[in-house]
């Protein structure tokens, strides 16, 4: 399948305005709410967890087991999940590195949709609302739960992700595989065409990653006093 999806064009721009518009009115109505009845947090996880599991029932059926490739290693992978914890349990840790690494990797995603599918089709649908998901639940617990990141919580989620993407590349140079695009670039347009060849764009690409984590934390800096 080809994809017809064109970038910044107008089916683009109203996913991304219904994302934005999403996260600002779900997280203004849990923050009119009664803090100790905030439930739809919950409740968008749990939609968001069962989209990825449809995801991964379809994907099943349409390919079979294909190990080693297929498998959800993906950062947008990774940071689903940890939305979902966060979302579920409130721990701050968590919370965290969805926060960073969900945000900037799913605003990313979202900006620069790496598609290969027709625009009206499940695995794009799927794209959206798993990427765009990320995205609303952790601005519903910013805005309506009133949750913050810490002091050092921009170092401790960089260190992670670097971490679980020298994981990820082990697993690469073992099988072969590309995840996290750690061998080469998305076949579609993305940042990653603007920061070099393999392996320049990668030690960019953090440089970009750490920005994208320092601006994220510029909102919460006046509140530290």
């Amino acid at each position: 399948m080809n994809s017809d999806f064109v970038l910044f064009g107008p089916a683009h721009l109203a996913v991304l305005a219904t994302i934005a518009a999403s996260a600002w009115g779900l997280g203004k109505r849990v923050r009119r709410q009664d803090c100790r009845a905030r439930r739809l947090p919950v409740r968008l996880a749990l939609l968001l967890a069962s989209n990825e599991l449809i995801w991964y029932g379809y994907r099943l059926h349409r390919e079979g087991i294909r190990f080693p490739e297929g498998l959800p290693l993906q950062l947008s992978d990774l940071a689903v999940w940890l939305t979902v914890a966060a979302a579920a349990t409130r721990r701050q840790g968590i919370f965290e590195f969805a926060y960073f690494a969900g945000l900037a990797g799913a605003g990313m995603a979202v900006l620069t949709p790496d598609l290969w599918a027709p625009l009206f089709s499940y695995p794009t649908l799927y794209f959206f609302l798993a990427h765009g998901g990320v995205i609303v639940i952790v601005a519903v617990l910013v805005l309506g739960c009133g949750m913050r990141p810490r002091r050092a919580s921009l170092w401790r989620a960089f260190l992670m992700l670097n971490l679980y993407a020298a994981g990820v590349g082990l697993f690469n140079a073992v099988y072969g595989t590309n995840y996290m695009y750690l061998c080469r670039k998305p076949a579609g347009a993305s940042l990653l065409d603007f920061l070099g060849p393999w392996p320049v764009y990668l030690a960019a690409g953090e440089i970009v990653a750490l920005g994208l984590f320092a601006l994220l934390r510029v909102p919460f800096r006046e509140c530290e006093g």
